[in-house]
């Protein structure tokens, strides 16, 4: 193999070819790229888009993929319509990250929702993914209810009081800026940044790989929350296709709600079967976020 300059990527037999940094225990995925549509270095990381072979378009950011067009659908209706229509009325919601504006396209379905604050430190995240991904941020001009804001999300949601139903955490792995958004100091800024009835979900990792990560992330939330429920997606594009979700509410429980609520009607993947069955975990995740 060749190394060709961009991160990540590297020549094999004249093919070129993007290999995700090494998993734990060895594993790495690599993925055929046809063409690099876009590269470039922003203030915070290299940001390119490639066309695929098996999964079409997709967003990379200092060589990880992020999203592909053949399956962000699933991640991006998981984050969003399993808290949105656990909450009994949700009119202010945050996202934290999201720059792709996939989880944002999916929060304006819901009629009730009068603001969506977008938080994103990287404005190239954005701009590059609603130029090369409309399959994923939509085409044409967002819903006016979208409000982006270019920030650090931590030191956004620090100065926001009783202010949201709903506050999404979509946030890369934690390394380098996003770090923070796994850390204690940050979840009890989003829970005061909540109204008393609010509700915030996460993405919590793999459960194969970052057990770790998803126990620390649930026992937190836990000596905080009264309901704190963990669920799961398959996510291909994500290291071992398992993903999980951390949903932890003031006062709704996700396990107490008909989900007659939810704005399935244009959905790919969730649905009212999935709403109620995504909550079931095998022993093996309940062994991890089990507490004590």
């Amino acid at each position: 193999m060749k190394q060709t300059g961009l991160k990540g990527y590297v020549d094999w037999n004249g093919e070129m070819w993007l290999a995700d940094s090494e998993e734990k225990d060895g594993f790495s995925s690599i993925w055929k790229v046809k063409q690099v549509l876009h590269k470039e270095q922003s203030e915070f990381q290299e940001v390119s888009v490639i066309e695929t072979v098996g999964f079409g378009r997709a967003l990379v950011l200092d060589g990880i993929i992020q999203t592909t067009e053949r399956d962000a659908y699933i991640y991006n209706e998981m984050i969003t319509h399993v808290p949105l229509a656990t909450h009994p009325q949700p009119k202010t919601v945050c996202i934290i990250g999201g720059g792709d504006c996939g989880a944002a396209r999916e929060v304006v379905k819901y009629p009730t929702v009068e603001r969506v604050d977008m938080v994103e430190i990287d404005p190239k995240v954005v701009e590059v993914s609603r130029k090369y991904l409309p399959a994923v941020a939509g085409e044409g001009e967002p819903d006016p209810r979208i409000r982006f804001v270019y920030d650090d999300g931590a030191a956004f949601i620090r100065a926001h009081k009783d202010e949201y139903d709903v506050i999404i955490v979509d946030s890369s792995d934690p390394v380098g800026p996003a770090a923070v958004l796994f850390e204690e100091p940050f979840y009890r800024d989003v829970y005061a940044a909540l109204k008393p009835d609010g509700l915030m979900v996460c993405q919590s990792e793999s459960p194969v790989f970052y057990p770790h990560i998803l126990k620390r992330v649930r026992d937190t939330l836990q000596s905080m929350y009264p309901v704190v429920r963990t669920y799961l997606a398959t996510v291909p594009t994500y290291p071992g296709g398992i993903w999980s979700f951390t949903l932890a509410s003031k006062q709704a429980d996700p396990l107490q709600t008909q989900p007659d609520r939810l704005r399935d009607q244009d959905t790919k993947y969730v649905n009212r079967d999935i709403f109620r069955s995504c909550f079931v975990l095998p022993n093996d995740v309940r062994k991890i976020v089990q507490t004590g």
